[in-house]
């Protein structure tokens, strides 16, 4: 699950001093509660500046839908997270991705999470699931090979049928914010981008811990 927030111009979030170490306790015991209930917060990211309309963005992944329901529950519920407003949100889950059937997302294998995270939608034109296999198939091994050559950059192409808007989800993360704007535009120059219906919003951010939230969102 993915859930950005932005802050709101007419309640703009300003702790006096005083109140930081309680609102960063709480927002730390509550990362914690959901953790001990089976659901990762694969990252805390600080999108401010990126877009207009987001500041902040969680990354929780889990065995269960509604587990991941719940935990952003408590996290909404808490000080820090509470006066925000939820801009985007997207659900998916690990299936056969059509590029490569050996796929297996980077944090389903417990690669250790990367500096910085581009995660986008997609989806498909009406005609690509009508193409011949073969053809598609070559067209998405190109794709493959093409996204192969960044090597620092690990995939965690995810499923969203019938979850949202979108076919799929697509979180990308390198610790070189670089690499993932070079190998986004190589992945232009193949031909399954001519099947291409839907691609944004682009989210992109920097991995934070849970106490810089407050800095962020001041």
């Amino acid at each position: 699950m993915f859930a950005v927030f932005r802050t709101s111009s007419s309640h703009a979030e300003i702790f006096d001093g005083r109140d930081v170490p309680g609102i960063v306790e709480e927002f730390e015991d509550v990362v914690r509660l959901i953790g001990d209930e089976g659901v990762v917060t694969r990252g805390i990211y600080d999108v401010s500046g990126m877009r207009h309309d987001a500041d902040i963005m969680f990354w929780l992944h889990g065995s269960s839908a509604e587990d991941l329901q719940w935990a952003l529950r408590q996290l909404r519920r808490t000080a820090l997270v509470k006066p925000l407003i939820r801009t985007w949100s997207a659900v998916g889950v690990h299936r056969e991705a059509e590029f490569n059937r050996a796929h297996v997302p980077g944090f389903v294998r417990g690669v250790e999470a990367r500096q910085w995270l581009a995660v986008y939608p997609f989806v498909r034109s009406t005609d690509w699931y009508l193409i011949d296999p073969a053809e598609r198939g070559r067209m998405l091994a190109e794709h493959g090979r093409e996204g192969a050559q960044y090597t620092g950059v690990v995939a965690n192409t995810v499923a969203a049928f019938a979850l949202g808007d979108y076919e799929w989800l697509l979180p990308m993360e390198a610790d070189d914010l670089t690499e993932l704007v070079d190998m986004m535009r190589a992945l232009r120059a193949v031909d399954a981008r001519l099947h291409v219906k839907e691609e944004v919003p682009f989210f992109t951010g920097r991995r934070i811990l849970p106490a810089e939230a407050i800095e962020v969102l001041q």
